[in-house]
Formats: C-alpha cells, structure tokens, sequence
C-alpha cells in the first residue's frame, strides 16, 4: 500500500526526511480493524518525528500520521482515536500509552490498523476532510480549554500562536462556547484571521492584554512563556500541549507559587471527549479551518507546510 513514511531523522530539514511509496499491509491483530483511510491530516508530531524525536533508529522505517477519518471493516465512515493503551483496549493494561506512528505504524497511509474500540462513528454532517482534522489538534484544544483549564461560558483565556491547528482550534472553540478569546501571532494576517475565528483581540507576543485572563493556551514554549506566566490572574491555569520554540529558559517558578498559578499539561483526550467535540460541531455549525490539502502522493509538501509555520488551521492529506 501506498505510505509517507520516516525514512531517515534530519533535524533541519524534516520534510527531506520523508518517503512516500509502498509499505506492508496493516499487521492482523486481534481485536484490531484495518481502516480504509479517506483522510488525515498532518501535525506537529509529524514534524519532531521526521527531526528524530521520539522515535529511535530501530523504529525506521516508521508510517507517520496520528489522526484519521475512513472507512471501517463493515462499512460505516468513522474517525479513528490515535491514543493507544491508554486503557489497555487492544494491547493489554500494562502496555503505557503511545500515539499512532510512536510504536504502531500511523495514518498517513491507505489503511491503518487500530484498535476496534478506538474507532469513532463520523457524523455525516462532517466531512472526511473536516473530521481527520479533530482527533490531536481539536480534540487537544477542546481538551485544554474545558478539562486542563476548566473553563465556562463568560471567562477568559489567551491562546499563545494563532497559526498552529491547536491554537486556531482552541480559538474558534471558545469563541463558540462563549469564552472571551484572546490571541497572539507575529503575522497581522494570521491576527485578522484569529479575529474572523471569533476572538476579541489579537496582538503581537508579548503585547499587554487589556487584563489579566482566566487561563492561557500553550503551545508554543520559550518564545511565549514570559507573556503566559504575566498575563494570566492570580490563581489561573496555564494549559500546556506542546513547546514548539522549546522549553521555556527561565521558567519564572517565582512567579508561579506566588501567584499560585497551575500548570496542567494535555495531551490529546479520551474516545468520550472525541465524540463530545464531534457533537458540538454538529451542533453549533462550527467547522475546523483547512489551510490547505495534498494528496497522499505529495506527503511531503505537506510536511513542509506545517514545518515552515506558514500555515493557518489544519493541513490535509487525502487518500
């Protein structure tokens, strides 16, 4: 079958890193579907794998891809869960937690194999397109805003990169939920464009926000830290998913206790919270922003795209 795969680690140059062409059919397992992939769409993990992190040698090749939407063995169109072991289904309970294309091979492929309960029906209201783009970015900002945060209709938060699928998501999320969103970018375009996803300021990193909100979401590390620790009130909750400028130098831990801030880190979310996302997006018309879509063939322009950060919302790869 047809697959982009991590053929090699190239740390400057990631997309390079990346083959596409024939690999092995999904290995059978019991209590396992092999999925007819229609789409997925393409994350940051993709990128730190393709750079060498977290995977070793041994592991190459390796098919990347972490979320996907298809067609299950028995016909009906599902979104596929990509967190695996997280409660022994498919694996066993002692087995720790990983994501498609860490131990098992990925989505960005004609077929994927998951385990049977991590395949979740699709709405029809949502497209192939639309729904490979929930299950790590949107399922992580939805995460994020209303567990890791705990936020409620009429509060606050500022989301740290308007650019990236997490942040974009976590933007038009709690625009609808009734959040009052803030957000930051080093591009006005993608300032305009936080705007037009619902958030009622958009400033450059660092900029003073007219007050201090009730959480941030993070996903961007050092090069917004500082802001975050500044701009959220005393005993608000940073939201952190990710660090894709690393990790934050110094962490500010003064500020942190005195402020008596928290820091709650997500990764992801449950099957439970993918249909919950799902059921609200059908319910309020709300749908992800695609920056753009390749097919599976050019994989790598993908790659590439998400790897220059020139994107606004979510990549996609079709099959």
């Amino acid at each position: 079958m047809l697959a982009a795969y991590a053929a090699r680690f190239s740390p400057d140059d990631p997309a390079g890193a990346l083959e596409v062409g024939d690999r092995p059919e999904p290995e059978e397992r019991e209590h396992w579907s092999t999925v007819e992939v229609r789409a997925a769409s393409v994350n940051h993990h993709d990128v730190w794998s393709l750079k060498g992190v977290g995977l070793a040698e041994a592991q190459l090749p390796m098919i990347l891809g972490c979320d996907a939407a298809g067609i299950a063995p028995d016909g009906t169109e599902v979104v596929v869960h990509g967190v695996i072991g997280a409660d022994g289904h498919g694996v066993g309970p002692r087995e720790p937690r990983s994501i498609l294309s860490e131990r098992y091979p990925g989505t960005l492929a004609e077929r994927v194999a998951v385990p049977t309960a991590n395949l979740v029906p699709k709405p029809p209201e949502l497209s192939f397109e639309e729904a490979a783009c929930l299950p790590t970015a949107w399922l992580t900002a939805y995460r994020m805003l209303f567990h890791g945060a705990d936020l409620r209709p009429g509060q606050s938060v500022l989301v740290q990169g308007a650019g990236g699928g997490v942040a974009s998501a976590a933007i038009a999320l709690g625009a609808a939920a009734g959040l009052e969103v803030f957000a930051t970018s080093r591009s006005e375009a993608k300032r305009a464009a936080a705007l037009g996803l619902g958030a009622v300021a958009a400033v450059e990193p660092g900029a003073r926000l007219p007050k201090r909100v009730d959480a941030v979401v993070e996903t961007v590390g050092r090069a917004t830290w500082k802001h975050s620790i500044s701009s959220v009130r005393n005993g608000g909750t940073i939201a952190i998913a990710g660090h894709t400028t690393g990790d934050p130098d110094p962490a500010l831990l003064t500020r942190v206790f005195f402020h008596e801030l928290r820091i709650q880190g997500v990764t992801m979310g449950t099957r439970e919270d993918l249909a919950a996302l799902m059921s609200f997006l059908v319910r309020t018309g709300l749908r992800p922003t695609i920056d753009s879509t390749f097919p599976l063939a050019r994989a790598r322009d993908a790659i590439a795209r998400v790897a220059s950060g020139d994107q606004f919302g979510k990549v996609v790869v079709t099959v």
